[in-house]
């Protein structure tokens, strides 16, 4: 589950990238929209963010990209929105744009389980997944109220901490139990997955692996699309090895 940053380095090269990671073994695309202020993200996505805030970028301008490569791709993709985004522009009027535009699901960091009902039937009417995130450190019954909100998935943050390269594989067996004790949904792990093999330690009890920081920063490059197609096949050989077993 490879993340891309909308607009980075461009919006073209975003309408380029999507349908080409696809092709390249990508089983779901999450894509970040812009936001001056990221939520947990570390140095390589607030600077791609902010460089496509500077270069541009905006939620229209977003949505227009992903429309168009919706149109060359069935690949699913998932946006990673800024509750503060959602809310200027109305709950109701972003889902239906961003359904409008062929996205298929959300991940929204910052919203709390509290103001979560609404969004989510808002989401639902739209056949629209929206997922938020458990932490490793979150407590059962914290896990229970959040996963109650889910639906598609469950964001699981492999680490504590801001997003960003490891060397060492994430830990995650314990976490995914605790997920799964609460609900049936299919986990998502990222935060530091980046390598073939992250993708197959995680990919033994998570039911996906979602790279981001270090996919972005090999697209800061002269050839970022075709930089991106050949890490995210590399990426997949982990995939392949792995297989979630909880």
């Amino acid at each position: 589950m490879p993340f891309l940053t909308a607009g980075y380095p461009s919006l073209d090269i975003t309408r380029a990238a999507i349908p080409a990671i696809a092709e390249a073994g990508a089983s779901v695309l999450e894509i970040g929209i812009p936001f001056s202020d990221p939520i947990a993200d570390g140095p390589v996505i607030s600077a791609s963010m902010h460089e496509a805030l500077g270069s541009g970028a905006t939620v229209s301008g977003v949505f227009a990209a992903v429309r168009d490569a919706r149109r060359r791709s069935t690949v699913g993709l998932v946006a990673m929105v800024s509750v503060s985004i959602v809310t200027r522009i109305g709950v109701d009027s972003f889902i239906a744009q961003a359904a409008d535009a062929g996205f298929d699901g959300l991940i929204i960091p910052d919203l709390d389980t509290s103001t979560a009902p609404q969004l989510a039937a808002s989401c639902a009417k739209r056949n629209l997944a929206l997922a938020l995130l458990v932490s490793p450190t979150t407590p059962q019954a914290r896990i229970a109220e959040i996963a109650s909100c889910c639906s598609g998935f469950v964001y699981l943050l492999a680490r504590a901490g801001l997003t960003g390269e490891r060397e060492s594989s994430p830990e995650i067996a314990g976490p995914v139990s605790a997920i799964r004790r609460a609900t049936k949904l299919p986990i998502a792990a990222g935060f530091g997955i980046s390598t073939p093999e992250h993708v197959a330690a995680v990919t033994q009890y998570a039911d996906a692996a979602i790279v981001g920081s270090a996919l972005v920063r090999r697209m800061n490059s002269k050839t970022p699309v075709e930089d991106a197609v050949a890490f995210t096949r590399l990426l997949a050989t982990g995939l392949r090895a792995g297989a979630a077993t909880l």
